[in-house]
């Protein structure tokens, strides 16, 4: 298939800017995967159509702060560092801007000194290993200087760090959020659970290449970048036993799937492990954990409109964008929501 067969016209007035206030008075879209038929709800309202004895899978990954705003030591000019992966205690994989000037030696101060750090190296995309030297502990260091880093297509600032975040977001690590679990409030998982639905935490930390476009024609060429994920016993045991029972196994975003579908052997078993995935799941993939989806809207021509439609079929998907955008939903990360499931039936208990 060609990275083309997957491009929707997408005005640009529909990439939500700014987060609800309410995280759960999204919109929600509603999607069989098997049919195509369409469903248009509220967020808070998917409780009616989750089942006793199904299970959500979410990502606990928590979003660094991670781009911070520096000058050079030696010229003063301006600096930006994003943080992209910790490979020992002081050292990190950064994403540098402008690029170009920052050799290996180059020095940049953030904060008025309380934080610096020194170029070491170029590796793989020119991409920058950088030594950062400060007092204290370095998270809060982080906290306190760094900004959350927001997808490109954001460009408003974002007044509060704790809406890129989701409510039950518990490790560090990630450069970027798993946006589809930013509707849940507390109260709303409350309800969930209460529901007799089972909750079942993995970690993904999620990082740049989610927002890498797919430069290769075919996409069968395109190459993912590696993510570190890890499912705890419970978590393996949860979804195990809602499979066994017959219950569904709905993820919430496309990072819990790309985890747990990583993880799982080929009758959709899962046990207690940790590693790195650069999974990659388009069109003709046989799905072996994941029953529904629960995902945002996401970019034309993207790894994840390629996944999604891997589960409902890319003129199901295609034809739910076009309503989409006709019904003017809120695209993105802090846009409205998909749930691709099965069944339309309430079932109100």
């Amino acid at each position: 298939m060609k990275t083309s067969d997957f491009y929707f016209d997408l005005p640009k007035e529909l990439i939500a800017q700014d987060p609800l206030e309410d995280r759960a008075s999204s919109r929600l879209l509603m999607v069989n995967k098997d049919t195509g038929e369409t469903k248009h709800e509220i967020f808070r309202n998917i409780v009616d159509y989750l089942y006793p004895g199904d299970c959500l899978v979410l990502n606990n990954t928590k979003v660094l702060p991670a781009r911070l705003l520096g000058v050079k030591e030696d010229t003063g000019a301006a600096v930006e560092v994003l943080l992209l992966k910790r490979r020992d205690k002081d050292v990190w994989e950064t994403l540098v801007k402008p690029g170009k000037k920052m050799r290996p030696g180059a020095k940049v101060v953030f904060g008025d000194g309380r934080l610096r750090a020194e170029v070491m190296d170029v590796v793989e995309e020119g991409n920058r290993l950088v030594r950062f030297a400060y007092e204290g502990i370095f998270e809060e260091v982080l906290d306190s200087l760094g900004e959350m880093p927001l997808p490109p297509y954001i460009t408003h600032k974002l007044q509060d760090k704790n809406r890129y975040q989701t409510v039950y977001a518990k490790y560090d690590g990630s450069a970027a959020a798993p946006t589809a679990g930013l509707h849940f409030t507390r109260e709303l998982l409350d309800q969930i659970e209460k529901k007799g639905v089972k909750l079942a935490y993995v970690t993904l930390h999620v990082g740049l290449g989610t927002f890498r476009p797919v430069k290769a024609d075919d996409i069968s060429e395109h190459h993912m970048h590696s993510e570190y994920y890890q499912i705890t016993k419970e978590a393996a045991e949860t979804i195990n036993e809602t499979k066994e029972n017959g219950g569904r196994i709905i993820c919430v975003g496309t990072t819990s799937c790309r985890t747990i579908e990583s993880a799982a052997d080929e009758n959709g078993r899962l046990t207690e492990c940790c590693g790195n995935t650069e999974i990659f799941i388009y069109p003709g993939y046989r799905f072996k954990a994941l029953d529904c989806l629960i995902t945002n809207f996401h970019l034309p021509e993207s790894t994840l409109v390629m996944l999604v439609s891997a589960l409902a079929g890319r003129e199901h998907v295609l034809c739910a964008y076009e309503e989409a955008v006709r019904e003017k939903y809120r695209f993105f990360s802090f846009g409205d929501a998909c749930f691709f499931t099965d069944d339309f039936t309430k079932k109100m208990i």
